[in-house]
């Protein structure tokens, strides 16, 4: 049985560890938190994939370092977050709901009046780690039709599965999904 699934990605080989979704099939754990070299390589790449924009937005929470650093190498000064919970400081709140492969319950999105501003008439770049499922996408595109703006790309690091087939994504690598013995399925 396989625990890991290596992986290239901008260049960097990495081991993904195999955590089960279910009892036949299980998942490559991809997380950005803390890899500075993945998180730097994967912005490199993804921002040659980025057509004309006026802002980017990203889902709560694995995608913040990745567009930072995207904002970062492209000097823009601001990016959105659809966040998972309301803050005390947000007003004028837009919510989206969404069920993703990696949660057992339903999630709803938000984002603050003051981002429906940055994005509401303006051409958005959607960026994710993963995209699998495609629940999380909807439900940020969702926030940006609701706030006036039209989606003008929707980049990830990696396709996962079925997303592999899409052709609305941009992506840097495909993830297979994998059966219980840890083989791509």
């Amino acid at each position: 049985m396989k625990d890991f699934y290596k992986i290239n990605i901008a260049g960097l080989e990495r081991d993904l560890p195999l955590c089960p979704l279910n009892e036949n099939i299980k998942i490559g754990a991809f997380v950005v938190f803390g890899d500075v070299e993945l998180t730097v390589a994967a912005a490199r790449e993804l921002i040659k994939l980025m057509p004309e924009h006026d802002v980017m937005i990203t889902a709560e929470s694995k995608g913040i370092p990745l567009i930072h650093e995207m904002a970062r190498q492209t000097g823009e000064n601001t990016y959105v977050l659809a966040r998972k919970y309301p803050k005390l400081y947000m007003k004028d709140i837009f919510k989206s709901t969404v069920r993703s492969i990696t949660t057992d319950k339903e999630q709803t999105l938000y984002i603050d009046g003051a981002d429906v501003k940055k994005m509401n008439g303006k051409r958005v770049v959607i960026v994710d780690d993963v995209i699998s499922t495609g629940a999380s996408l909807e439900a940020i595109e969702q926030l940006v039709k609701d706030a006036g703006g039209t989606v003008v790309a929707r980049l990830a690091v990696l396709a996962e599965g079925d997303a592999k087939g899409r052709d609305d994504i941009k992506y840097l690598e495909y993830l297979p999904l994998f059966d219980a013995e840890g083989e791509p399925i």
